[in-house]
């Protein structure tokens, strides 16, 4: 077997879930890492879009932020803030809205907005953007994250962007139009949404980890599938691809790493 990291194979799980054709608005950090390595594998045809405006964006390097000149400099074409949101989001255009957090709950509710207390919080973090709009309106949303007792806990600090709300059919009642998170992918496993009750439940683990791990790490009393099963690791071409992507986005930005961008 290849050897690869936890962080290899989180990029890796997540990549996959993006199909070729796919119109998919895209988070910084871990989303875009996903999604370009989409992009350059299995998925050539996806179109990318941040909520600066490019569409289409082929960068070769990992962005910094939204306004990077590398999204704009490599897109189709290049639209104003409130045409991605009004035309492509409101307008049902957006396929996969693929979205971080640093904190999430047991119904794919996400947190970027504060740490603790919102009037004296430990941490303020980047805050919304675009994630609550993105997490409302696109057909499906992908989740990813790193999978820590800190991250996933049994009540967020902040409800920055509403997955599934209280479970059950509480996204609908809240007249949500898209179908919230589907799928959660972080560097232990895969969740799934339950169909009824919506709570994630791990359906895959990956390589070498077992479900103590999985548990120790969820700040709820975390369900497992029945039919769970094992991630396929990464092939030696994904793995070639990421670590390439890595490489040059630590080049282009004088880093010696740039595992987990």
């Amino acid at each position: 077997m290849t050897d690869f990291s936890a962080s290899e194979m989180m990029a890796v799980a997540a990549a996959r879930m993006l199909r070729d054709g796919t119109v998919c608005f895209v988070g910084i950090g871990l989303p875009s890492t996903a999604a370009n390595l989409a992009r350059l594998t299995h998925a050539p045809e996806v179109v990318l879009i941040y909520e600066s405006g490019p569409i289409g964006a082929k960068p070769s390097v990992l962005p910094l932020s939204i306004g990077d000149g590398e999204l704009a400099a490599t897109a189709d074409t290049v639209v104003s803030t409130p045409e991605i949101f009004r035309y492509w989001l409101q307008g049902g255009r957006i396929d996969i809205g693929f979205l971080g957090a640093a904190q999430i709950d047991r119904f794919g509710n996400i947190n970027t907005t504060v740490i603790g207390d919102y009037r004296k919080p430990k941490v303020r973090l980047p805050g919304a953007g675009g994630a609550p709009e993105i997490a409302a309106m696109a057909k499906e949303v992908f989740i990813v994250l790193r999978h820590t007792r800190r991250a996933f806990v049994e009540e967020l600090d902040f409800v920055t962007s509403v997955g599934h709300g209280t479970g059950g059919d509480s996204r609908a009642r809240l007249g949500l139009p898209g179908a919230g998170p589907t799928v959660v992918i972080t560097d232990l496993c895969l969740l799934r949404p339950d169909p009824e009750t919506k709570e994630l439940v791990v359906t895959a683990l990956h390589p070498g980890i077992a479900r103590d791990q999985v548990a120790r790490a969820t700040g709820w009393p975390v369900r497992f599938a029945a039919d769970l099963v094992v991630t396929e690791p990464p092939t030696p071409s994904e793995l070639a691809a990421l670590r390439d992507l890595w490489r040059r986005t630590a080049e282009a930005h004088g880093e010696t790493s740039g595992e987990g961008s």
